[in-house]
């Protein structure tokens, strides 16, 4: 059967991470006799350089065509850049946050896993870790304070800034529904987290999340506020299963989360829709410093390339392959620089994904 992929390369490490994404992905069709499609897509700097623009009605209506779209990396530095010198609605991270809106992925999931072999680039203390977690953030993508109204102005001769958050019913019910079916496939726990003890929004949060929790009674719901949730993580971090949250703080936790798990090259990340649809990155950024040097850790985009067979494509088989040849890799010992400690061998990204594209092959 044939799948459209579209592929955003992106910016700074983008193409080179896709690049071994699409190697290992070329091994599983060949092993498994599927038949992948691809198409290349502009977004971020790499669309301004093209286009002018961080996004285009073109881009998303290819991405519209595609069966899933795997995206690499996008932005670049901030301080160097001429992309930053443009006004905020037309710089690189703007053409990610519209895609997000136009193509309706409300649901971004960042599975955040503690590979044994990975356990001493934790820096949490080992008794905390032993045996490794696995626990995924649900973050609620296209509301919130990244999309309410913003402004600046001047009050009084004194200069002040104003952002909105905004949740209604409809956009919490359907995520908290993704967390809680996503639990049913794991450990049957959702930790939903908020600020209820001080904002309105978070009050409704809660209170919708508690309706919907009472259609899944197999499922546990706890409720955590956020700044006791960022403590736990590194207090104790087996102890979540799914964490559902909404947009601001998902994107903290999941940067925390991805810190220790020993690298940020190593997490995956899913944004989804109310169709099979989703697209799939790395949760790390564009890295320019290291762009080109062949020094990227391509992990966490083969691992994206996996959640897409898996949650958008139907294709488990295939995705168990791609995470079973990445924790072979591991286990024998090859790391990437972000990862490397003493004792291991040291591969560059090609040499990286030659290797899980030959443990699937075998």
């Amino acid at each position: 059967m044939g799948y459209n992929i579209g592929l955003i390369p992106g910016d700074g490490i983008g193409p080179e991470i896709i690049n071994e994404a699409v190697k290992v992905l070329d091994a599983v069709a060949d092993k498994y006799g599927d038949d992948f499609n691809y198409s290349r897509l502009f977004l971020g700097g790499a669309s301004i350089d093209a286009y002018g623009v961080p996004l285009t009605e073109e881009t998303v209506a290819k991405a519209k065509e595609q069966d899933a779209v795997l995206m690499g990396s996008i932005g670049g530095d901030a301080k160097t850049s001429p992309w930053y010198r443009l006004e905020p609605s037309k710089r690189p991270e703007a053409g990610l946050l519209g895609i997000r809106k136009a193509l309706n992925l409300f649901a971004n999931l960042r599975p955040a896993v503690l590979y044994k072999e990975l356990s001493g680039a934790c820096p949490l203390k080992e008794e905390l870790t032993e045996g490794g977690f696995d626990f995924m953030i649900m973050r609620e993508l296209t509301g919130g304070l990244y999309f309410g109204e913003r402004k600046t102005y001047e009050e009084n001769g004194i200069r002040t800034a104003m952002d909105t958050l905004v949740y209604n019913e409809d956009e919490i019910r359907r995520i908290a529904i993704k967390a809680f079916e996503t639990a049913k496939r794991r450990n049957n726990k959702v930790t939903s987290v908020d600020k209820a003890n001080v904002l309105d929004s978070s009050r409704l949060w809660r209170s919708v999340v508690e309706e919907v929790s009472k259609d899944y009674p197999g499922v546990m719901l706890e409720h955590m506020l956020v700044d006791n949730c960022a403590m736990q993580i590194v207090r104790n971090p087996k102890q979540f299963d799914v964490i559902l949250t909404e947009n601001m703080f998902g994107d903290i936790l999941s940067d925390e989360a991805s810190m220790v798990t020993g690298s940020i090259g190593m997490l995956a990340s899913a944004s989804l829709n109310d169709t099979s649809f989703g697209l799939y990155e790395p949760s790390h950024g564009s890295a320019p410093d290291i762009a080109g040097q062949n020094k990227a850790n391509p992990i966490a985009t083969i691992l994206s390339a996996s959640m897409m067979l898996r949650f958008s494509l139907d294709l488990a088989m295939e995705a168990d392959a791609i995470d079973r040849a990445v924790a072979i890799v591991l286990e024998e010992g090859y790391r990437t620089v972000d990862i490397m400690s003493e004792g291991n061998t040291l591969l560059g990204t090609k040499e990286m994904g030659d290797m899980i594209a030959g443990k699937i092959k075998r």
